[in-house]
């Protein structure tokens, strides 16, 4: 049996007054560590201007990321969206050992895309999300809730096998988050990217 006992790793955090969203998107993830097999109580580095959380769990034989970037449906994003212009965000996500006084050595990497596109004629919205190049799902709704939920947050996707990680070394998982209108221009505050970390300890 693995199990997975996190350690806490926190070099700063930034809270801002709690909004109703912002709670539903901690909450959502504190949700995903309850209902896991194996839990985790990992406490993450947080971005400064976003809110920007990731939890990783292992089970069975695979390390399942979740994350939540709790502030990153912005006016700038809500207009571009509202425009018409696909909107994009990609997360870039690494899963790292731990190598006090050297390198870390990169074990895994994985790219998610999560597309939204706007008609104005049917006012519904067209979501799809790829996982390193193969589409993982597509939805159409109405709902801009759905939306702000299906762009900012991840739930407990298997993206590693644990077949590559080695018994009681520290290892953590990092994501990196860009979003992209259609017109190639940056968005939001988080300009050239903001990335947030969690760690954790495999034992086998």
């Amino acid at each position: 049996m693995r199990c997975l006992m996190a350690q806490t790793s926190q070099s700063f955090t930034f809270w801002r007054p709690a909004s109703h969203r912002t709670l539903l998107s901690v909450g959502f993830a504190l949700l995903l560590l309850v209902g896991g097999r194996v839990a985790a109580s990992a406490q993450t580095t947080t971005a400064p201007a976003t809110g920007f959380r990731v939890v990783p769990i292992v089970r069975e034989d695979k390390v399942y990321v979740t994350f939540v970037l709790a502030d990153g449906f912005t006016e700038d994003v809500r207009a571009a969206i509202q425009s018409g212009l696909k909107t994009t965000f990609n997360y870039d996500v690494e899963l790292r050992l731990d190598v006090p006084g050297w390198v870390d050595r990169t074990i895994g990497t994985s790219t998610i895309t999560a597309n939204v596109e706007y008609n104005n004629l049917l006012r519904r919205y067209t979501l799809t999300r790829v996982v390193d190049g193969r589409q993982d799902g597509q939805e159409q709704v109405d709902s801009e809730a759905k939306v702000r939920l299906w762009m900012t947050s991840l739930k407990d996707l298997p993206l590693f096998k644990t077949s590559l990680l080695e018994a009681n070394r520290e290892y953590y998982v990092r994501v990196r988050a860009t979003a992209r209108p259609s017109n190639g221009s940056l968005l939001w505050p988080f300009g050239s990217g903001t990335s947030a970390m969690a760690k954790f300890t495999f034992i086998k």
